[in-house]
């Protein structure tokens, strides 16, 4: 008898006496899927993969290793090599890395260090003005002074757009060079002439990537050589910098002194940093990019930054847990459509003007950070005379504020636990603990209304 011909009560007696089992015909009358219980590699498959025992793997150190040295090009080596083997392994020995230029990571891998005694740094940057015009489709420019430039270097080139006077930022390696003229590794595809006062920096992020996926970074410390380093605007570096990638892992590292952001991630897709250390960074700890859906940001610490956790705009859907924020300006910033985000069980100590800031990012009909959740979390201390705990500024609407210890331990001054600015929506607050402030609460909503 055909299949399309059996009764559904003749199809599920067939199932479970020729061994499909009981737990597969529940799935399918649930209308789950069958579980993958035994995967395979297959070609093109990139859900689900086997738990190999061994994985190809190359190691890179200083003094010993599969490839020996400690600059920018054997840590590319190594990479490079497992990229075109199809993925594995780059394990960097202790010792410390001293880059001048970023290293780049392709999809499928994984950079592990040795701890903390793998460092990777970077060269002091250098800045000299460019002293010939190039224009938008030029592959070159020319310094007014070598200095210390290399080929190899990774450059940032900042410019004022002739058109609209704004600032153009423009990344690029030097691949050539006949005296102060270097040929770059691509077309400028912007104009970089002597009007708008061209300049070239020695400037990267240490780890970076476009377009990739599927890459764990863990045991690491990178140091960004801040006191040596110009400053660098976190939607272009950072002590890593991704754009456009998805399901990355950032475990046990070190992100510190880097003259803009230790961790930043533009437009990027369930990226997991867990059990980081990112620390006296001049912007930005950790920074939820433009874009970014899912991020999970888990029981790291993040001390003595500007903004310890910046999430950006239209970061939805993420989770930040278990984190230990101290030291930091501004510990938490969310604002601009950035919304369904939670924020559980952090501890907060010594914020030096907000714990947790609703910013008013008032650029567009709902542009607020509408929709999160702040819940069992401890907000200890601000420096500032006037503090806040907890400042929810412009229209931000519908926010769930529950189970929290607001706590200032040292003289009230004119500091506030939460404060609730005029046009703000619906905050609900419940079960917060809220003491040691000249005000607990300052809702201007009612003030404005009364």
């Amino acid at each position: 008898m055909h299949l399309s011909s059996l009764s559904r009560r003749q199809f599920l007696g067939a199932a479970l006496v020729t061994g499909i089992g009981s737990l597969a015909t529940n799935q399918s009358l649930a209308g789950m899927p069958p579980v993958v219980r035994k995967p395979r590699a297959t070609d093109g498959d990139e859900r689900f993969e086997p738990d190999w025992e061994e994985r190809l793997s190359i190691t890179v150190g200083p003094k010993t290793g599969d490839i020996v040295g400690s600059t920018d090009k054997a840590l590319q080596a190594a990479i490079d090599y497992i990229a075109r083997k199809g993925g594995g392994t780059v394990q960097v020995l202790p010792g410390t890395f001293t880059l001048r230029n970023a290293l780049h990571l392709p999809s499928g891998i994984r950079l592990q260090g040795s701890g903390p005694e793998t460092i990777i740094t970077k060269i002091a940057s250098e800045t000299v003005a460019l002293s010939e015009d190039s224009d938008w489709y030029d592959q070159e420019i020319t310094l007014k002074k070598a200095a210390g430039f290399q080929v190899g270097d990774g450059i940032v080139l900042v410019t004022k757009n002739p058109s609209t006077g704004s600032q153009d930022t423009i990344k690029h390696t030097l691949v050539a060079r006949s005296g102060n003229r270097f040929k770059l590794n691509d077309g400028l595809r912007k104009n970089l002439w002597l009007s708008g006062k061209p300049t070239v920096s020695s400037l990267f992020p240490l780890l970076t990537s476009e377009y990739t996926k599927n890459v764990l970074i863990e045991n690491l410390t990178l140091d960004g050589n801040r006191k040596n380093n110009t400053n660098l605007n976190g939607n272009y570096g950072g002590c890593i910098f991704l754009q456009d990638c998805s399901n990355y892992t950032i475990r046990n590292v070190t992100t510190r002194n880097y003259n803009g952001d230790g961790i930043s991630f533009q437009i990027c897709h369930d990226v997991k940093v867990e059990h980081c250390h990112s620390h006296d960074n001049a912007d930005l700890g950790v920074h939820p990019g433009s874009g970014s859906q899912r991020p999970l940001i888990l029981n790291n610490r993040l001390d003595n930054n500007n903004i310890g956790l910046f999430w950006c705009w239209g970061v939805k859907y993420g989770l930040a847990e278990n984190n230990q924020l101290n030291g930091n300006n501004y510990s938490i910033s969310i604002g601009h459509n950035d919304t369904d985000n939670m924020m559980r069980k952090n501890k907060i100590t010594n914020s030096g003007k907000v714990g947790i800031l609703f910013r008013n990012d008032a650029r567009g009909k709902n542009f607020w950070a509408n929709r999160n959740t702040v819940i069992d979390n401890e907000i200890i201390n601000t420096v500032a005379n006037d503090g806040v705990g907890i400042d929810i500024t412009g229209k931000t609407s519908d926010l769930i504020i529950t189970g929290n210890k607001i706590f200032e331990r040292q003289q009230p001054m004119q500091r506030t636990g939460i404060r609730i600015g005029a046009e703000a929506g619906s905050v609900k607050l419940s079960d917060n603990q809220i003491q040691g402030f000249m005000k607990s609460i300052d809702d201007q909503r009612k003030s404005q209304n009364s």
